[in-house]
């Protein structure tokens, strides 16, 4: 039977492995990859300003973009190896579709990108992800706080899943072709972050009494900034009208009708823990944030500013 094995030659198996072995410090970003938005149409609407679909997409991509890289640190640290996949999928959804709305971002207004060392290959989705400061960016605070342990975990992707799918099961309206194309999309993938957080938010709460007081201190925990989640910035005031956005509070029935199911379940009454306020009435949609957010574009952008012409 030996004769039908077959052994590759030397070559092959230098082959497989050659590109490894190339000594060769230019690799920090890709230069090879296709327009994210290539084949949809980009045309802005009539009756659209440029500028505000750019801030409003840049509002949706920085909550993906933040709350992706949170959602992947857990990956190799989940319970178990099936949690361990679900999260680290969850966590490239959201970054998928924060790659197209910071690209929509610099499509409708290249004003928003910021400049960079000349010579750099980073695509404009790129620069914005990595060469923009804590207060450029217009995330929900709920996104960047430092991860707690699981049931902390749950807890907020289903506030956080629960809160944007209400909001992108209207955006697929949006006259913008760009961002009504997304959020047909992200739809499919938001309901299983939140299928996936509630079935884990009911087991925990009615497992064992530690699983539920850990719970039950996640939940009031980040309680607090649920309202935020549904004020009207007057960039989603601007999209809303303009026909191509959401206006966040008219989601709020809507979310919390979900929510109050879940909780149902679980049997967990609503939290009676206080809004977090802002800072002199400015919040994250404003580009004001804590420390968490700045320890983790630290973190998350040093090899892109080490390294800003370097390609692979």
């Amino acid at each position: 039977m030996n004769e039908h094995i077959h052994t590759p030659p030397e070559d092959e198996h230098e082959s497989a492995y050659s590109g490894l072995l190339v000594n060769d410090a230019h690799w920090a970003f890709g230069t090879d990859f296709e327009d994210p938005l290539a084949g949809v149409d980009t045309t802005i609407p009539e009756g659209v300003d440029a500028a505000t679909l750019a801030a409003y997409a840049l509002m949706l991509g920085d909550d993906a973009l933040v709350m992706s890289h949170r959602v992947s640190e857990w990956t190799s640290n989940a319970p178990d190896l099936e949690d361990d996949i679900a999260l680290s999928n969850i966590a490239l959804d959201l970054l998928g579709q924060a790659r197209l709305l910071l690209a929509r971002a610099a499509k409708a207004d290249a004003s928003v990108v910021p400049v960079l060392p000349e010579g750099s290959p980073a695509p404009p989705e790129d620069a914005l992800a990595y060469f923009r400061e804590a207060h450029d960016f217009r995330n929900v605070r709920l996104a960047e706080l430092d991860n707690g342990d699981f049931a902390e975990a749950t807890v907020r992707v289903l506030l956080f899943s629960v809160w944007r799918l209400a909001t992108w099961e209207r955006l697929r309206a949006s006259s913008d072709h760009v961002l009504a194309a997304v959020a047909v999309k992200g739809v499919k993938e938001l309901a299983y972050h939140r299928d996936y957080a509630a079935r884990w938010f009911v087991t925990l709460a009615q497992g064992t009494q530690e699983s539920r007081a850990r719970l039950l201190v996640a939940y009031d925990a980040l309680w607090p900034l649920w309202p935020e989640l549904f004020d009207t910035h007057e960039v989603e005031a601007a999209a809303a009208e303009q026909g191509f956005g959401v206006d966040p509070g008219g989601v709020r029935e809507a979310a919390e009708a979900v929510l109050d199911q879940v909780l149902a379940a679980a049997d967990v009454p609503r939290s009676e823990a206080a809004r977090r306020v802002g800072v002199l009435g400015r919040t994250g949609r404003d580009g004001m944030h804590g420390e968490p957010l700045s320890r983790m574009l630290a973190e998350m952008q040093s090899v892109a500013r080490a390294h800003p012409r370097g390609q692979w």
